[in-house]
């Protein structure tokens, strides 16, 4: 196994001067299965005061010299260097309070998450691996170092990073990890918000996420409960095939991968029907109605990720396009009004929305995903002849409406009226016409 020539040459200046030095973590994880590197974490006996002296003539930044981690420049590219260390207690469930340097290897190896990134390989690509984190790598299997019940209760986030690993690489959690997962869960409330966000959307990235969020739902739970009612919550529909969170989750796999957005359309996936349970109405005849469904889980959704303290970019697209899947779109016209609601990119988003909705129903409901990529044609053709759907492609602007003697709020309202009238063909968007309204809006 050959490392990068930066990563070699730190590793080399660290032996000679002495002192032990390995990759360790998820780079030698990445480099047992393949998968290309993108940064390295290295592990050295030497202490941090050591590493700034031997890395002297570089810029070092002491980015955590409490825990023993110096940040090391070599040729513009960042390594973490990090003295073997013991972990001391963990009292807020994330990190430990204090370490201890140590000259032992295996004791910085015994401190990690699991198996599989507690390897260490040195620049030569020997392995140590006291705990046979290669023969699971190999083998598919997520473990925890020692006693899964002590590795969780000092970090609840491996909790999550255990069933996002699961996810993305696709391995099956070990037995006994995977009920100390369930038993500890509660410990994920010690958490941040926002740590919590970023593994629940890497984990929707997962190719199976699927078994996962089902077999894992009370993990989902925990970190977003209103999805609690979903769980076996029967839809009596004859379009579904699935419960609301079956449904639900299968919804989220459906989506494609290689479209712009993907992450935030799985995240959209996810919280779409949240508010199913809330709105559910069953008929005399047995069958099952959501009326209103859209609204109410656009609403759980906002709160869900305004408490997940996620981005107001990210919350303002699952929100729109939560509040309009469920909606008919039967005309041209309708289309050029959804643009004008919430913009072209969010349109497409929207049909891909439909369209893996649909792929979690039953088969028969598939034919329409045929109608909705015509959608998605009609929309980038009204893009392409400069369609009208905006106060900004009127052929008149404020300043036109200003010399007709119109003032404030009324210049908006008269421009908005007006493209309303357009987008529905009944107003021809020429400056001429336009000017016309507006003199009879002004009388």
């Amino acid at each position: 196994m050959i490392l990068e020539k930066n990563c070699c040459e730190i590793l080399s200046a660290l032996e000679k001067a002495g002192f032990s030095a390995y990759i360790v973590g998820g780079c030698v994880r990445d480099t047992i299965m393949g998968i290309p590197i993108h940064d390295y974490d290295i592990t050295t006996n030497a202490l941090p005061k050591e590493i700034i002296e031997v890395f002297s003539g570089h810029k070092v930044i002491p980015t955590g010299i409490k825990h023993g981690t110096v940040t090391v420049l070599h040729n513009n590219e960042p390594f973490e260097i990090t003295t073997f260390r013991i972990d001391g207690e963990y009292t807020d469930s994330r990190r430990p309070d204090n370490v201890i340097f140590t000259a032992s290897l295996y004791e910085d190896l015994a401190r990690r998450d699991f198996t599989m990134n507690a390897i260490a390989m040195d620049m030569n690509g020997n392995i140590y691996d006291p705990f046979c984190g290669e023969e699971d790598i190999r083998n598919g299997v997520i473990r925890c170092v020692g006693n899964p019940t002590e590795r969780f209760t000092e970090d609840a986030l491996r909790i999550l990073r255990a069933i996002r690993f699961s996810s993305i690489l696709g391995f099956d959690i070990e037995e006994n990890t995977s009920d100390a997962i369930h038993t500890l869960k509660t410990r994920l409330n010690n958490i941040s918000s926002e740590r919590i966000f970023v593994e629940l959307m890497k984990l929707l990235a997962g190719k199976k996420c699927v078994s996962i969020l089902l077999e894992y739902r009370d993990i989902i739970g925990q970190i977003i409960p209103e999805l609690v009612p979903a769980f076996d919550f029967e839809q009596h529909s004859p379009y579904h095939k699935y419960n609301v969170y079956e449904h639900i989750v299968r919804s989220v796999n459906a989506v494609p991968r290689n479209i712009n957005g993907a992450d935030v359309l799985r995240l959209t996936m996810l919280l779409h029907d949240v508010g199913k349970p809330d709105t559910f109405k069953l008929d005399e005849n047995g069958r099952g109605h959501f009326k209103g469904h859209a609204k109410v889980s656009a609403e759980k959704a906002k709160d869900i990720l305004q408490r997940l303290k996620t981005d107001n970019k990210t919350l303002n697209t699952v929100y729109d396009v939560i509040y309009l899947h469920s909606d008919k779109i039967d005309s041209e016209k309708y289309i050029k009004r959804i643009i004008n609601k919430i913009g072209f990119d969010k349109f497409l988003l929207l049909i891909e929305a439909k369209k893996a909705d649909n792929s979690a129903k039953h088969s028969f409901v598939l034919a329409e995903i045929e109608e909705l990529d015509g959608f998605i044609n009609t929309a980038r053709r009204l893009v392409e002849e400069n369609a009208c759907m905006h106060i900004s492609d009127l052929a008149i602007n404020g300043t036109d409406l200003m010399e007709l003697g119109f003032k404030g709020k009324d210049i908006g309202e008269c421009l908005n009226s007006a493209l309303q009238l357009i987008i529905d063909e009944k107003l021809v968007n020429s400056r001429e016409k336009l000017l016309e309204y507006a003199q009879e809006m002004k009388k």
